[in-house]
């Protein structure tokens, strides 16, 4: 894996992404987030990825090693944090019941980790370093929307996978300025697991859902452009 970071980082980020696709599609496919071996992967990937940024002392190039390069500018993660309440806004009702519904959650706690250091970390360091911001920028934004197609291999329906899409691409332009901006990678991290966690006890209500995603449109096509206005805290 080093020999391959040092050569070409975008191919090594493309791999972990491979990687997480190819372990997670099945297991979710086949028995849900609910299960516990849905779990097992994910802490596999955390665990094999945090090793290699530790042990190659990346924390710093990662954002994994401050809360944010200017602390008194926390305030401006405030739009993520509310959005990151959306999927309770039809009501809230737990998704599942026992141990199934906490393996649901720490799952989805992890998701957050594991995408953020996939494609903020890897794919938007490597990206930014061969192309420059705004390609990377797009590029990052736009694949980890896009990528939600493959939710289609695991049974889940079309015009849900589609607003799916739509919405994790303004979420995607969202999570990589705040990290490009901000300079950490924690804040995406929590508002990004928080969002995933929140699905679990959304009660079912297609028109919060809706206005959900037409909210983070909405946010995203104004907070967007006011981040790229702001001081940058990640070397290019």
């Amino acid at each position: 894996m080093k020999k391959l970071y040092e050569k070409n980082e975008v191919w090594f980020a493309v791999l972990w992404i491979i990687v997480y696709c190819a372990a997670t599609i099945p297991i979710r496919g086949n028995l849900g987030d609910e299960s516990i071996w849905m779990l097992a992967a994910l802490a596999a990937i955390a665990v094999g990825a945090t090793w290699f940024v530790k042990a190659n002392h990346l924390e710093a190039k990662y954002g994994l090693n401050r809360w944010a390069a200017h602390p008194a500018r926390l305030w401006y993660f405030i739009p993520m944090v509310v959005l990151a309440t959306g999927n309770l806004w039809g009501g809230v009702r737990p998704v599942y019941s026992g141990a199934a519904q906490l393996w649901a959650v720490l799952s989805m706690a992890l998701i957050g980790y594991v995408e953020e250091l996939l494609f903020r970390g890897f794919l938007f360091r490597a990206l930014l370093k061969k192309d420059g911001r705004v390609p990377a920028i797009l590029i990052s934004a736009v694949t980890f929307g896009i990528g939600h197609i493959v939710n289609l291999l695991a049974g889940q329906a079309n015009l849900e996978t589609v607003l799916q899409v739509v919405f994790a691409v303004a979420w995607g332009f969202i999570f990589t300025l705040a990290f490009y901006k901000g300079g950490s990678l924690w804040p995406c991290v929590l508002v990004h697991a928080a969002v995933d966690v929140a699905s679990k006890f959304a009660a079912e209500n297609q028109t919060a859902e809706m206005v959900y995603v037409a909210a983070t449109i909405a946010v995203a096509a104004v907070y967007v452009p006011w981040l790229w206005r702001q001081e940058t805290a990640l070397g290019e």
